[in-house]
């Protein structure tokens, strides 16, 4: 024991003197529970809710109000035609449609069966699942209250009858919904870990003293190193895409240039990150720590992969938009599932461009004035 206690007083003594250790053991390990605890919901809400209403009457407008007035769909106004609708889900606009046809309140008066027809983006066949469940509750319940009022003698009216239809994923399938999440969750550990690990490398073989004096800007450092993990990161990500297509029968159904083009955009984010974790880090082993943590569980949790952020409380909302898998997987599913075009996604390429340019630069800031310990 005599030998035992001055040890652990050097220890502790050590921890204290390095706030970046003392951080990763206090901080870190708080901050993955608070977002997580909250991020974390398997409730599906705030579906978004949009109307194609032929028959416009106050029947109409009565079944509509009975889904919005539950805390599982957010209403986001009626649509004029039914052509429009395709667009809106790729955008995600809408992610149900209820569609009137002329006659549904003149079926309903005759005490005739009225039809009722349910769009449903089945993209996320969590959600997609869910929404079809708490739209038949809905139905269920107003046609109980007209068959209700039909015998009591109020009003003449038969039952609602609704055909539910899902778009682009009609069996619901989850592997449609999981893979592309984990093709950008691949993407963005590969990515981030490998070069996280490029100048941590240098310093630890004392040759970025050299870099640094060395006649090279910068910004030229960053770009000859991001290079070659630039050109492998598109390598695995077509390898990823092919295993997809082929052992989970998942085809892409918009431009396959397009695709490349966000993911190209998405993998320079993923690099600028990595790099400027390697400007921080001083250590290999603390580089791959913080990379495993930054991009693992954040990508994991807050980017939309598996639970979704409107789900999630305001602030960590908020966090999310940091997160570059975030604006990438809305892309990519919009891209490979819904054939959606490219300038659909105009706000999301822009806001990996601005992560990316961020990051870059206060990496480049770093290196500059040598704040690389």
């Amino acid at each position: 024991m005599n030998n035992i206690l001055p040890i652990s007083k050097k220890e502790f003594r050590q921890i204290v003197r390095d706030p970046r250790t003392l951080g990763v053991l206090v901080f870190i390990p708080l901050f993955l529970l608070l977002m997580f605890g909250y991020a974390i919901s398997l409730d599906v809400k705030h579906i978004k809710l949009g109307a194609v209403d032929y028959d416009r009457s106050s029947l109409s407008r009565s079944l509509v109000q009975k889904f919005t007035a539950t805390e599982y769909f957010d209403w986001m106004g009626y649509i004029d035609r039914l052509s429009e609708v395709d667009a809106l889900i790729e955008a995600q606009a809408v992610q149900c449609v209820v569609v009137f046809p002329k006659g549904y309140s003149r079926a309903i008066g005759r005490g005739e069966t009225a039809r009722l027809q349910i769009l449903i983006d089945g993209t996320n066949s969590n959600i997609g699942a869910t929404a079809m469940g708490y739209v038949q509750r809905v139905v269920q319940d107003a046609s109980i209250e007209l068959l209700e009022a039909r015998g009591a003698g109020e009003l003449q009216a038969g039952g609602i009858d609704f055909r539910p239809r899902v778009w682009f994923n009609p069996e619901l399938r989850s592997p449609v919904y999981l893979i592309p999440g984990l093709i950008a969750l691949i993407l963005v550990v590969t990515a981030v870990i490998s070069t996280a690990m490029s100048i941590v490398r240098e310093k630890e073989h004392g040759t970025m003293e050299q870099l640094i004096v060395a006649p090279i800007h910068p910004v030229q450092l960053i770009v000859g190193k991001t290079i070659p993990y630039t050109l492998l990161s598109l390598v695995i990500a077509l390898l990823v895409l092919m295993a997809g297509s082929y052992f989970f029968d998942i085809q892409i159904q918009g431009s396959f240039w397009a695709l490349m083009l966000v993911t190209f955009i998405f993998l320079l984010s993923c690099l600028a990150l990595g790099l400027l974790i390697s400007t921080i880090a001083d250590s290999q082993q603390v580089a791959f720590m913080l990379a495993t943590i930054i991009t693992l569980l954040p990508t994991f949790i807050l980017s939309g992969f598996i639970f979704p952020i409107r789900n999630m409380p305001v602030f960590v909302q908020v966090v999310t938009y940091i997160i570059p898998a975030r604006y990438y997987l809305v892309a990519l599913r919009g891209i490979m599932l819904k054939g959606a075009p490219l300038h659909v996604f105009w706000f999301e390429a822009g806001a990996l461009v601005l992560l990316s340019a961020v990051m870059l630069t206060i990496s480049a800031v770093r290196m500059k004035k040598g704040g690389l310990a």
